[in-house]
Formats: C-alpha cells, sequence, structure tokens
C-alpha cells in the first residue's frame, strides 16, 4: 500500500517564512548572528541605518558596525522559494521591471550593463529547484571546519590514562545541517575511541549540543571569525 503525500497548508509555515518588519515573504533572507532572527535583507539594512537593535527582540547588534553582524541564510531562502509557488519568478520580474525603468538593460551573463561588465554569476536558484532531488545535502551551503584534538597530553580517568588520537584529514567541507551528532559519529568511525568513553566537540570554549547544526555553530560560537570553523574534540570522563 503506497503510503500518501502529506499536505500542510503554507498559512501554517508562513509563521516562519514570513519577515516581520514588511509582512511579505523572505527576499535575501538575512540573520543576525547576536540573536538569530531573520529578515528581508533590504528590510534590516534599511532599519539598521538608523537604528542599532534588532527589531523583534531589541537586542543590541553593535554599537558602530551593526551590518557586519548579517548573515545570509541561503538554506531558509532556498526553502522559502521551493514553498511559496512563483515567488522566485515573481522577484526576478521585478528585478527586470525596476533595471527597465531606470534606464538599464536585463542583467545577464557575459552582458555589459551600464559600461561595466558584469561578473560571470552562479547558477539561478531555478535550475536547482527544477531538480527532483534538490532536498539533498549537496545542493546546501557548505561550511568549512578544522577538528583538532583539544590536547596532544595524556588525559587521566581512574586508573587509566588516555591521550587524544589525532586526525590525519582533519580538513572538512560539509552541509550547514549536518549535525553535532553527526561529526561525533565521523570521529568515533575514524579515530576508533572506546565505547566506554564520552566524546566532546567544542567551539569557542563552549560545549556543543548534540542536535545542534553546523549553521547553528557557526552563527552562536565562531562568527564573525574567518574560514574554516575550528571545532576541537576532547573525552570528558569514564561514562558508565
Amino acid at each position: 500500500m503506497m503510503e500518501e503525500d502529506l499536505k500542510i497548508k503554507i498559512q501554517l509555515i508562513n509563521p516562519h517564512i514570513v519577515c516581520s518588519m514588511c509582512a511579505g515573504y523572505f527576499i535575501d533572507a538575512t540573520t543576525i548572528t547576536e540573536c538569530l532572527h531573520t529578515f528581508c535583507k533590504s528590510c534590516i539594512v534599511k532599519h539598521l541605518q538608523s537604528s542599532k537593535n534588532c527589531p523583534q527582540c531589541g537586542v543590541k547588534v553593535h554599537e558602530t558596525q551593526p551590518l557586519l553582524h548579517l548573515r545570509p541564510d541561503r538554506t531558509l531562502q532556498d526553502i522559502v522559494y521551493k514553498l511559496v509557488p512563483h515567488l522566485f519568478e515573481s522577484e526576478e520580474k521585478r528585478k527586470e521591471e525596476f533595471y527597465n525603468s531606470r534606464g538599464f538593460e536585463t542583467q545577464k551573463k557575459g552582458q555589459v550593463l551600464a559600461g561595466v561588465i558584469e561578473k560571470k554569476s552562479g547558477p539561478k536558484l531555478s535550475c536547482i529547484l527544477s531538480i527532483p532531488n534538490a532536498h539533498q545535502f549537496k545542493f546546501d551551503e557548505k561550511i568549512c571546519l578544522c577538528l583538532e584534538r583539544y590536547s596532544m597530553h595524556p588525559q587521566h580517568f581512574f586508573s587509566h590514562s588516555f591521550t587524544l588520537p589525532k586526525l590525519e584529514k582533519k580538513f572538512l567541507r560539509c552541509s550547514a545541517r549536518v549535525c553535532v551528532a553527526d561529526l561525533k559519529q565521523h570521529l568515533y568511525e575514524r579515530l576508533h575511541f572506546p565505547s566506554h568513553f564520552n566524546l566532546l566537540l567544542m567551539c569557542g570554549a563552549e560545549e556543543l549540543q548534540d542536535d545542534m547544526s553546523l549553521k547553528q555553530v557557526y552563527l552562536m560560537n565562531w562568527s564573525p571569525r574567518g574560514t574554516p570553523m575550528f571545532i576541537f574534540y576532547t573525552v570528558s570522563s569514564a561514562v558508565s
């Protein structure tokens, strides 16, 4: 017996994909790193020109350079375009009308726009959405990270002495949806940790919870530092 497709009314999802400032669906979804609230890029940039606080929770973004604490949320934007019919095409048409109304030609790959040679752009989102397997990780935003051992010195647990092994290939590039629990599984398989040891991952001197995604770790513990993001592994104590 075949399972029926689950149908959900889009109005039930609206609170998660609608900008609280303009009450429209996210366009160029942009997240504040200090509180993780998301808005349309144009909405939050315009707001921060006159205020330094998040319009939703009031937390101070930054005293002098709030725009440096904004990050594009491409994964969320892809979800919005996939959920809302014709939103992407409608936005592209609005951009075309905007340029035409000001006497500019529509931007196209390799075309000269207003006397300036446009750089070669990436693939249009529509060519991703047209792929049936677009939900797979290979289409996600990627995060580069480095897995380092927290200490090279032996650690003592009761009558045992244990030295953290070193990864041969410590640099990874993976989906922003990957969870901390997945990284732990990767380390257990590569380094053959004894099962009676409890493996911990840390970033920015804080222990990471298993259900955190790399996107959350990056925004909450690493940003705005550069790439790669360093995550340290250690064993906390022997588990019974």
